[in-house]
């Protein structure tokens, strides 16, 4: 970083996901000449978000045949240059929100920002065993994904067995959800009793084509014949310590996300699990002319299409933020 004075923009946004593209979109065509940071790597996602983790996506509007998440993030960022958004595929690692112009440091720059969009998302956590990875004998995306709504409906799980680890609603949720396209779904769950919610509870326990394995760890994953794509996963008892292998063509991780609030400092309110907390309604944070959206601050719905709308929120939330203090 050189000693010059910063750069100084009406509108910076951190993150380069649907919302963070959204937002950048917007506020371009505005002629409010955004700048966009879009990470290097920062907590180990690609630019782009989390999309450029999944292959097909389907569930975005506008693509009837599918489109590969790598692809759609493409686009994004085409049409954000398009309209004028400067791009800087740098991770922002400290912001002074202290008073305005607020201010944005990555490795490379520094700049000062009139208005600051987060969008730096959540990332799903995932476990660590045998075949659970990526790149050669691991399974990810091939298999094993860490989003149910976003991945369930593929053909490779439709009329076959399938298995979600965790205890949570999300976890019960995600197993209700599957049973639509799964022949049996298998809830896998290290303890003896859920920490769901009584009625997620009832829901998973009723039924029929669900089965709970309590006090049960999965210990590796293992390719199908075919060696391409997930066939079983071996399932061990954590109190008898027993192990049995278990086909599934699916294992959906749906043990929690770790949103990207990290680097705020504790400048802006989080809620307990360090979401940003937004005013219901909007993507006003605590700090007047800082906005947050997409999954940083969506701890529910964590879809591609809900990030894009609460992008659109910010764009033009920032947009009349700057006119009321022009």
């Amino acid at each position: 970083m050189t000693g010059s004075a910063p750069e100084h923009t009406k509108v910076a946004i951190v993150g380069s996901g649907p919302a963070g593209h959204t937002a950048a979109i917007y506020a371009a065509r505005a002629e409010l000449k955004p700048m966009m940071f879009e990470g290097w790597m920062a907590n180990g996602v690609a630019p782009g978000g989390q999309l450029t983790t999944t292959t097909d996506l389907e569930n975005f509007p506008g693509f009837p045949e599918g489109i590969l998440g790598g692809e759609i993030t493409d686009r994004f960022r085409q049409q954000s240059e398009r309209f004028g958004t400067r791009i800087f595929t740098e991770t922002v690692d400290k912001v002074d929100l202290s008073k305005r112009p607020f201010v944005l440091t990555t490795p490379e720059r520094q700049v000062t920002a009139d208005t600051v969009i987060i969008a730096t998302g959540a990332v799903a956590r995932r476990m660590d065993f045998p075949g659970a990875g990526e790149g050669a004998g691991g399974f990810w995306m091939r298999g094993i994904s860490a989003c149910a709504v976003c991945d369930g409906a593929a053909p490779m799980f439709r009329n076959r067995p399938i298995a979600v680890i965790g205890g949570g609603d999300s976890a019960c949720e995600e197993a209700n959800f599957l049973t639509r396209y799964g022949s049996k779904v298998y809830l896998i769950h290290r303890r003896d009793e859920f920490r769901a919610s009584k009625i997620m509870q009832n829901r998973v326990l009723e039924n029929e084509k669900i089965e709970v394995l309590f006090n049960s760890v999965v210990t590796a994953a293992k390719g199908a014949e075919d060696g391409k794509r997930l066939g079983a996963i071996a399932v061990r008892d954590v109190v008898t310590g027993a192990e049995r292998d278990v086909e599934v063509s699916g294992l959906f991780f749906a043990i929690g996300h770790d949103p990207a609030t990290r680097f705020l400092d504790g400048q802006l309110e989080l809620d307990d699990s360090g979401y940003v907390v937004t005013q219901p309604g909007t993507t006003q944070t605590s700090v007047p002319g800082v906005f947050a959206a997409g999954d940083v601050q969506d701890k529910k719905w964590r879809q591609a299409i809900t990030a894009a709308g609460t992008g659109c929120m910010a764009a033009l939330e920032a947009e009349h933020f700057l006119e009321a203090h022009a």
